[in-house]
């Protein structure tokens, strides 16, 4: 029902955009968000954004990225600002709706230093 794409290679201090195309309406989701998973550690929460338009974003990514949403699109976008080698992991798009989580494929950022 996720399907990401805009990973790349990128040196440090560029941008990309991340984005996330939902198979159905962006309402139907309570929430929409970004994680990312490092070679060696664990999945950890990048941002996400609620069905009231309300953002989180994890300490180390505040100022830098910026979550967002076109709803005629369906779809949910990362913009990755000031890249930092320590940014380069998979990205996964999530979704939760009640109690159910859903998951997209990851899609690689490798930040060249």
């Amino acid at each position: 029902q996720l399907q990401a794409s805009g990973g790349g290679l990128v040196q440090t201090g560029g941008s990309l955009r991340l984005s996330c195309v939902v198979s159905g309406s962006l309402t139907s989701f309570d929430v929409m968000g970004w994680y990312r998973q490092a070679p060696g550690s664990q999945r950890e929460l990048v941002a996400y954004i609620t069905s009231g338009g309300n953002t989180v974003y994890a300490t180390s990514v505040r100022g830098r990225f910026i979550i967002s949403r076109d709803f005629p699109k369906r779809t949910v976008y990362l913009q990755m600002n000031s890249l930092k080698p320590e940014d380069t992991a998979v990205y996964y798009c999530h979704a939760r709706r009640s109690s159910s989580d859903y998951w997209g494929q990851g899609t690689l950022v490798t930040v060249s230093s």
